[in-house]
């Protein structure tokens, strides 16, 4: 006969076990008795379905354009707002990327206007001025 304990060969009828020296004839031990079910079933917690969202524009293009061709302090400001874009919208912040999208196209067309404005002013002055040199000869 088998230990159960360490798997010794001894002599049947042995009380017990030559090796190990645990009993032969006691019947090998049950399992521990499982967790009792709860009376009432839990429902399983399922995450939310997220819905797709529409990608969100970052106008980073016409941020840079209104930096470059327009007024370079505002347009700074309207590609700081147009590089939250992306990672907002990353990190599953769409109200903060729409935000973001938002403040970057209104800071663009800011710069547009004041580069507009600023070429106009410009081309007024040289305007005066070459009417005011003409009076002079």
């Amino acid at each position: 006969m088998n230990c159960t304990n360490c798997g010794q060969n001894n002599a049947d009828g042995a009380a017990f076990c030559v090796s190990c020296g645990a009993a032969l004839n006691a019947a090998p031990p049950s399992p521990p008795p499982a967790a009792a079910a709860p009376a009432y079933s839990a429902p399983a917690y399922a995450a939310p379905a997220q819905v797709a969202q529409p990608p969100v524009p970052n106008h980073l293009v016409w941020a840079i354009l209104a930096t470059i061709c327009c007024c370079l302090p505002t347009g700074i400001v309207a590609i700081i707002f147009a590089a939250q874009v992306d990672g907002k919208a990353a990190s599953g912040d769409y109200d903060g990327a729409r935000k973001a999208s938002d403040n970057a196209k209104l800071w663009s067309w800011i710069s547009l206007g004041l580069g507009l404005f600023g070429g106009l002013a410009y081309a007024g002055l040289v305007m005066l001025g070459a009417i005011a040199d003409a009076g002079n000869y």
